[in-house]
């Protein structure tokens, strides 16, 4: 079997990966000349004046160029190729959108300045709120949140904001168990206990399972709909009314929203309260740690609970910010939230306009079931029936073959792709998730269901292709879990004994960088 050639877009430079490049003497600048009144001698306490000069890299800048530059040509973005990442709608971020947010309007305005000189990105922010309450059936939103986890604990606060208010003191938040990892841990996080609903051969929520964990201190419900493994919970209706008979709320994660904008939206399905990552459904940048933005949308009896202030319209037809009449659980962000990132999700939004957003979805669900159609006869579905957006694999087939699905995954960047989500959601062995999105066209599609089939036949002909995977990439069988616990993310001057990670945590025994 031919090895799989060396991916352009991976790097493959000759020169070994160091990262020690500091020597004494070398500048890539030098400071100004000091054209203002220096600071009074007393303008810093003197117990936090520094008394030795700070211990910063030397580098010239061609050596400080190439180093970056080198680094970028090792790492893998959507710009660069087909990221199949399940769950997380990674997917083309168009430069329209881009242009608009680089507008000296947006780009120049400072969150401190008055309202009078802000009126256009209050419009901006009170008219995509129409625009989300339109998509979701929800009545309010607030921007602050700036990420969907961010959105999860905001929803949970003002979901216990709520039943306080009431005088109502519940404990318990029942999530599925597909649900993705950050649902306990905002359940947790905001007070809560979590309780766990199983999932029926099918891959949908047990509705009758439910039906008998609710009771009395029960205070919602977080789902996301599809569900976790890509499937439309048909009995969504009926789950509502289980929840609310009991006094509780149904929260929506709108990890999943990618997959039915412009088609029917969680409030008519009973849902209280919507959060969305704008970083998947709305295509604005996503991963590398933000910046995000997870806006909360909620039905009208929970609207006095968001985050203030918020954008409104004054009925002069003036724009300003309403602070909210008491009942508001507070800030969660300064000012407003990452309004750049709001700004490229409504050009997105303008842009597509209303059947482009219907279309949107329609395009991503096709390109899921054409997908898993190519792959099904190799690799198993984890559940019957017709996914949504996204569909999951399981390996296990491959693993009684002598490969499990992180061999599959390491081998696939091999063929010049990201590799799907795996071992996710828990519930599934040898899970391999897909979720190709609406962006890429079918060449990239059969590409990679070609690139996955190679591999599956890999298996049988060169095992030691995948066990030894990735073969082409800069780094060999990284161990992600050490990479991230041990991650070395600063620089340290020479003989500085302060401890550190070692970085041979992010490469295999046989392939150590040069530090």
């Amino acid at each position: 079997m031919k090895r799989a050639q060396p991916h352009a877009a991976l790097g493959a430079e000759d020169e070994p990966l160091v990262f020690e490049r500091s020597r004494p003497g070398r500048r890539a600048g030098r400071m100004p000349v000091l054209d203002v009144p220096p600071a009074p001698a007393d303008a810093i306490p003197e117990g936090l004046r520094r008394v030795t000069a700070p211990r910063l890299p030397e580098v010239a800048e061609r050596d400080l160029v190439t180093h970056y530059t080198r680094l970028s040509h090792r790492n893998f973005g959507i710009d660069l190729g087909f990221y199949p990442l399940g769950s997380c709608s990674m997917k083309y971020n168009p430069k329209l959108a881009e242009d608009a947010a680089a507008l000296p309007g947006f780009r120049r305005l400072h969150p401190l300045q008055p309202e009078s000189q802000t009126q256009g990105v209050l419009q901006m922010l009170v008219e995509l709120e129409q625009t989300l309450c339109a998509l979701t059936g929800m009545d309010a939103v607030t921007f602050q949140p700036a990420a969907g986890a961010h959105g999860e604990l905001t929803g949970l606060l003002i979901m216990r904001a709520h039943h306080e208010s009431r005088g109502d003191a519940r404990r318990r938040v029942i999530i599925p168990d597909s649900a993705h990892g950050t649902n306990p841990a905002s359940v947790t996080f905001a007070g809560y206990e979590v309780a766990t609903v199983p999932s029926t051969t099918s891959g949908e929520v047990d509705v009758d399972a439910l039906r008998g964990m609710v009771s009395d201190d029960v205070a919602g419900l977080m789902i996301t709909n599809p569900n976790t493994v890509g499937l439309f919970e048909t009995r969504i209706t009926e789950i509502a009314s289980i929840i609310h008979d009991a006094g509780g709320l149904l929260y929506y994660d709108g990890a999943n929203l990618n997959a039915i904008l412009g088609h029917c939206r969680p409030g008519d399905m009973g849902f209280d309260i919507v959060h969305m990552n704008l970083h998947k459904t709305f295509a604005t940048p996503h991963g590398g740690g933000g910046p995000g933005a997870g806006p909360l949308a909620v039905s009208s009896r929970l609207a006095s609970f968001l985050p203030a202030p918020r954008p409104v319209r004054r009925d002069d037809g003036s724009y300003g910010l309403d602070l909210g009449d008491g009942n508001s659980i507070g800030r969660v962000h300064s000012f407003l939230g990452n309004v750049g990132i709001l700004v490229r999700a409504s050009s997105y939004a303008r842009a597509l306009g209303r059947e482009g957003l219907k279309s949107v979805s329609e395009h991503a669900v096709l390109n899921a079931n054409y997908l898993s159609h190519r792959l099904r006869g190799a690799y198993d579905l984890a559940y019957p029936g017709r996914p949504m957006h996204e569909f999951v694999l399981t390996a296990r087939k491959q693993k009684a073959r002598g490969a499990r699905a992180m061999d599959v995954a390491k081998r696939v960047i091999d063929y010049g792709f990201h590799p799907p989500t795996v071992y996710f959601p828990l519930i599934v062995d040898e899970a391999m998730m897909c979720e190709p999105t609406e962006t890429e066209s079918v060449e990239t599609l059969d590409a990679f269901a070609d690139a996955m089939l190679a591999i599956d036949a890999e298996i049988d002909s060169d095992p030691d292709l995948l066990h030894d995977a990735p073969q082409t990439a800069p780094i060999r069988r990284p161990d992600e879990a050490r990479a991230a616990r041990d991650l070395r993310a600063r620089w340290y001057p020479p003989n500085d004994h302060t401890p550190h990670p070692s970085a041979s945590s992010l490469a295999g025994p046989e392939d150590k960088p040069s530090i």
